[in-house]
């Protein structure tokens, strides 16, 4: 059985609703187990890997981008098997070029060109987003990139960078990828994001699983934590395993079918470390069609820990 198909974005191609991310994987699994994953993934109708360039100045190098090119072979993957979403950080921009940065992120992982490339937090006030949305259309012109996007951006720096974009008749962005989760709804289930997602911009679900803190795991490496609720996130992780079971479905797989139902979702991202966990994974797709969409949002109220904790808006 293949995954349903979404596109992204207005005009973008079509991908499973289902994406593989790279953060803490490949580095982390048995090197055939990972050709065998991403094979499996591949059949099952997972067709877009996020694989960024992911390390810091006086930290180990990370080299899970790097092991990714070398697992594509292994698995027998064609480069037109596959959509690539890579990152770029914009802390450097734009003394340093995007496309420097772009065609290193590019050699790491064997590849000549980005489907997606996913633009990271936006954390400067002075970023000058007109200069940006002509740097990423003279990426493309250069067939270097396909589309672009952003990473928890807020609403308005979207907005405003989309109608740059329009004004100089160059694509604009063509996803966000946003934190939601069953914990996390307020930004992308906000009046902000609406106005967004209505200028054919989708959403590209991430941070599904908070690091596995709502699945009751603890001990890795995770993301940043708007509003300050993490602890309460990892207080509900007993109570959503609970309510997973009296579906007859595991936390994981409720948690990733909430997301399916936001009606702007491309596709939502998630890291696996072996074939049986996704494989459990995807069994989330039925879940969706069996209990029914707004059953299930229905069944996950009481575990929305950011409601008026954050700015809808967006950091």
């Amino acid at each position: 059985m293949s995954i349903p198909q979404r596109r992204i974005g207005r005009d973008g191609p079509p991908t499973g609703v289902l994406s593989l991310g790279s953060w803490h994987t490949y580095d982390r699994m048995d090197f055939r187990d990972a050709a065998t994953l991403l094979r499996t993934a591949v059949d099952a109708g997972i067709t877009l890997f996020d694989v960024g360039v992911y390390g810091f100045p006086g930290h180990p190098p990370v080299f899970t981008d790097v092991l990714f090119s070398a697992t594509v072979r292994a698995a027998g993957l064609r480069r037109d098997d596959y959509l690539l979403s890579a990152k770029l950080w914009l802390e450097g921009y734009p003394e340093q070029s995007l496309r420097a940065q772009l065609e290193n992120a590019l050699f790491r992982a064997g590849v000549d060109h980005a489907d997606l490339v996913v633009l990271g937090d936006l954390r400067r006030d002075d970023t000058d987003l007109a200069a940006l949305a002509g740097d990423l259309a003279a990426l493309r012109e250069a067939g270097l990139i396909r589309q672009w996007g952003v990473n928890n951006w807020s609403a308005s720096a979207v907005r405003a960078i989309h109608g740059f974009a329009t004004a100089d008749g160059v694509p604009g962005p063509a996803i966000a990828q946003l934190k939601y989760s069953v914990a996390r709804r307020s930004i992308p289930d906000g009046d902000p994001f609406a106005a967004v997602f209505s200028l054919g911009v989708s959403l590209q679900a991430s941070d599904v699983f908070e690091g596995g803190v709502l699945l009751g795991k603890g001990g890795r490496q995770v993301g940043r934590d708007p509003g300050a609720v993490r602890q309460r996130i990892a207080d509900l992780a007993a109570d959503l395993a609970k309510v997973a079971e009296s579906v007859g479905a595991t936390a994981a797989q409720l948690c990733l079918a909430f997301t399916l139902t936001h009606p702007a979702n491309t596709t939502t991202l998630f890291g696996a470390t072996s074939v049986g966990q996704l494989s459990d994974n995807l069994a989330a797709v039925g879940l969706v069609e069996r209990v029914g969409a707004a059953e299930l949002r229905a069944l996950v109220e009481p575990f929305w820990a950011d409601r008026d904790a954050v700015d809808p808006e967006g950091p």
